[in-house]
């Protein structure tokens, strides 16, 4: 069993060791959406992959960075609200995605593998881009901490003291993408964003620090991707469904669970 479920294991700590820190900035600067029209935007770059016959994690990358580039520079315009634009993009994009998908008439394109995760098909290359992935984003996070926390704050403030905030805020947008992106094949496209916001909103509860806050959402990450595959082993269920509900259970656990007051 461990041999079949390691590659699976290590793909999926990959992904919530760096999920935790991103997920705790999409919770503190509302950005669940963003997140969501992000992961739909993936299923585009799939269905690109297999019409231009190119490597899909590649295509699915530049896909969602695009995406993202796109949502800064439309965002820049004060005639659609953001929540509007975003949820705009992210139903437009992903009704494109089904319709090349439809078009492609490919047998070996299962779409529900892309659309709630195929974490037991995992290989070394998998994790190797996962691990690759991960590794960048969290020095890019751990370089820019203090300019995201000084911009999430006060955005005007930070600007003030000197903080480059327009392009700050597009390396977090960017970096999001490429976490969506490498992590898509773990829970799914319509998942991924769940795995980033519940683990960190989980965490908000217990942390005394932003710092606590990330290092928490990463292990309460951690545990619920464990806890997923052997609920999915056991149970044969979706594996990326199962790591969500454990994430849901790990949430209504840290919010039920008596806080002692100091």
């Amino acid at each position: 069993m461990m041999e079949l479920l390691l590659p699976s294991l290590l793909g999926g700590i990959g992904v919530a060791l760096v999920a935790g820190p991103l997920g705790s900035f999409l919770v503190w600067r509302r950005m669940a959406y963003f997140g969501d029209t992000l992961s739909h935007s993936a299923l585009l770059g799939v269905a690109l992959g297999y019409a231009l016959e190119l490597n899909i994690n590649i295509t699915v990358i530049v896909v969602c960075i695009s995406m993202a580039l796109g949502l800064v520079a439309l965002q820049q315009q004060r005639y659609i609200a953001n929540d509007t634009l975003l949820g705009i993009l992210a139903h437009s994009s992903l009704a494109l995605g089904l319709v090349v998908v439809s078009l492609l008439n490919d047998s070996r394109l299962n779409l529900s593998s892309f659309l709630f995760g195929d974490l037991l098909s995992v290989t070394t290359e998998d994790l190797i881009t996962i691990y690759a992935g991960s590794i960048s984003v969290l020095i890019t996070l751990v370089l820019l901490w203090r300019p995201l926390l000084a911009i999430t704050i006060h955005e005007e403030l930070a600007e003030v003291e000197g903080v480059k905030v327009f392009w700050v805020r597009l390396a977090l947008m960017v970096i999001i993408a490429l976490v969506i992106a490498t992590a898509m094949k773990i829970v799914g496209i319509l998942l991924i964003t769940a795995l980033m916001l519940i683990p960190a909103a989980s965490a908000r509860r217990w942390a005394s620090s932003p710092e606590s806050m990330a290092v928490l959402a990463s292990i309460l990450g951690m545990i619920a991707v464990c806890g997923g595959l052997v609920m999915a082993y056991n149970f044969d269920t979706a594996l990326g469904p199962t790591i969500v509900v454990c994430c849901t259970l790990l949430f209504l656990l840290c919010y039920l669970w008596p806080k002692k007051s100091v």
